[in-house]
């Protein structure tokens, strides 16, 4: 319905505005205002410009009406989340379960995990409208199953949705953990802005694109795996993809690490190094350092053929701050073209650890308030 989603925004309009931007009759408005009005799906909002005891002239989304699941399944954790329609967090549980359990008990847990978040916020499974998740791997987005992801053992080709469905009959929306963190990403702290990279540096990188205020997944799901782009630096570096000189071989947390056993320094893994650069270790801050040339060498490119506004820095790796933010900014800003660069913010995530649980929950509310899926608003 028209009416609904130019409401969607949450903007308190009257009936005279919605007649003027839908063109719409005032009778016709009057009688759709009154079916949402009875759905829940809109609410009465006060005037503040009435005095008296005039009824409230203005409607705009009532958050309230329905709910989402937001699904987040990282490495070593899962969180899943109750979400109203603006995207805020009513409550969410997370446990380390880690996605090489396979498919069965990570959704296992979910699906009693989302029971129970339901049941404590009060809300009757009638309320549930989809479910948005996020998995670290490639994905198909027609189908939802994962292809060939390289950490996650088991679920290659699996129906998330359709084993899901079985149990919480509502439409499943399941996409790649970075590109649902830049939707997080956007949704919390850059909701105007149309172009935007969200970068995420773990024990893998990649990035979520989006373009023309929507997000980019590519002809088959990959695009943004910046990750597996050669960096000349490191042409001899072997990358567990098979080539050698990829960003991730030279950049991710694990590729510090082990930069710096080379060097003598104790480091494991890149929690390892966090600990190392918060303690002030010199050769672990000019390591970071080095990653983030390295990284920011490849979004040089990134810069040059997408030219967004915004370049948000993510994953555990970021917690080492400014450091590797310094090294990208150190690159991107000496070697891209100025007009590209005059705009160009490169910040951590203001997101941060809630980015993928709340584009998880946007990847589920935009799909439940489309014109495509109002019926089932309605039902």
């Amino acid at each position: 319905m028209e009416l609904f989603q130019l409401l969607r925004d949450g903007t308190p309009r009257t009936r005279a505005q919605l007649a003027k931007s839908t063109g719409l009759a005032r009778s016709t408005i009057a009688a759709r205002v009154e079916e949402l009005m009875r759905m829940g799906l809109i609410m009465p909002v006060a005037d503040a410009a009435s005095t008296g005891g005039r009824p409230p002239s203005q409607f705009a989304l009532n958050p309230s009406a329905r709910v989402v699941l937001a699904v987040d399944i990282g490495a070593s954790h899962t969180t899943v989340a109750v979400v109203d329609l603006t995207g805020a967090i009513l409550t969410k549980r997370s446990e380390p379960i880690p996605v090489a359990e396979g498919p069965v008990p990570v959704l296992t847990w979910m699906v009693d995990t989302a029971a129970a978040l339901l049941e404590e916020s009060g809300r009757d499974i009638r309320s549930l409208v989809a479910i948005g998740m996020g998995v670290p791997g490639p994905v198909e987005h027609s189908t939802g199953q994962p292809v060939n992801p390289p950490i996650m053992p088991g679920w290659d080709r699996f129906d998330v949705p359709g084993w899901v469905q079985q149990h919480l009959e509502v439409p499943v929306l399941v996409d790649n953990d970075v590109n649902i963190m830049a939707l997080g990403e956007r949704a919390a702290a850059w909701p105007t802005t149309s172009h935007l990279m969200f970068v995420k540096v773990a024990t893998g990188i990649g990035a979520g694109v989006i373009s023309g205020g929507e997000l980019q997944r590519g002809a088959q799901g990959v695009a943004g795996d910046i990750g597996h782009v050669q960096v000349a630096r490191g042409s001899d570096v072997p990358c567990h993809c098979g080539n050698r000189g990829c960003l991730e071989a030279l950049a991710s947390g694990p590729a510090i690490a082990r930069a710096l056993r080379e060097k003598g320094v104790d480091a494991q893994d890149g929690n390892d190094v966090i600990a190392l650069v918060k303690r002030g270790n010199i050769d672990a801050i000019q390591a970071v350092r080095q990653a983030g040339r390295d990284i920011g060498e490849v979004l040089t490119a990134c810069v040059s053929l997408m030219n967004p506004s915004v370049i948000a820095l993510g994953g555990s790796m970021a917690r080492v701050g400014e450091h590797l933010i310094a090294g990208v900014r150190e690159v991107v800003y000496t070697r891209s073209m100025p007009l590209a660069t005059e705009h160009l913010a490169i910040v951590p995530s203001a997101a941060a650890e809630n980015a993928a649980v709340v584009g998880a929950g946007m990847l589920a509310i935009e799909h439940a308030l489309s014109p495509e899926a109002f019926h089932s608003l309605a039902g």
